[in-house]
């Protein structure tokens, strides 16, 4: 039963769903559970039974209250590499969360598998991106772009959290394609930072001699 549910067309737009959210999780911690719990609690979603917690005004209020204080935070000069930090397994976290909780009713195993592979590893990459144009930004501007990088960053936390509530297949095919220019953007931020350690410690021996 869990197999056909996989290949059922339903199940496949709510996992575009899901890591279309995962993806706004990547970008803004909170943002994608604030529309997730104020679209479940205006009928746009009907979620699981274990998320109906989601669905209350209270969750609507901490979700709200969290989500400002992380957008203040990112425009504080120091706090929004501290943030980063805490962000990345935080944001993990969230895509798991919002995926499994749009995720049609099937075995728990299943679910929560899907979640953390499709959910989780897509929040994961999206905040191992933003990590790198962070610390990308503040290398060539000392930190003066940053607030910039940050205004971009929560503008497409609400646009692609609204798009995916909106058009989940359109969401979803948007954030697939970033999705692999992230792969190879984190590749390749990796794979060149060590060639560009050696060139800095050779250069001052090359000057000396």
């Amino acid at each position: 039963m869990d197999l056909n549910y996989l290949f059922n067309l339903n199940t496949f737009i709510e996992l575009l769903l899901g890591i279309s959210l995962s993806a706004a999780a990547g970008f803004r911690v909170f943002v994608p559970l604030l529309a997730l719990s104020v679209a479940s609690v205006f009928g746009h979603l009907d979620l699981p039974t274990n998320f109906d917690w989601v669905e209350t005004p209270q969750a609507v209020i901490v979700f709200a209250v969290a989500c400002l204080l992380e957008i203040i935070g990112y425009y504080i000069p120091w706090l929004d590499h501290l943030l980063d930090i805490v962000a990345t397994p935080a944001a993990f976290i969230a895509g798991t969360i919002v995926t499994a909780s749009v995720a049609p009713d099937m075995n728990p195993l299943v679910q929560w598998t899907l979640a953390l592979v499709a959910g989780g590893g897509t929040a994961g990459l999206t905040q191992g991106l933003t990590n790198i144009l962070r610390i990308s930004s503040t290398g060539v501007s000392g930190g003066l772009t940053n607030p910039v990088v940050s205004t971009i960053e929560l503008l497409i936390a609400i646009g692609l959290s609204v798009l995916a509530l909106a058009l989940p297949v359109v969401a979803g095919v948007i954030v697939i394609g970033f999705l692999i220019i992230a792969i190879q953007r984190i590749w390749n931020f990796f794979l060149n930072k060590p060639s560009s350690q050696i060139n800095e410690t050779v250069s001052p021996s090359r000057e000396l001699g």
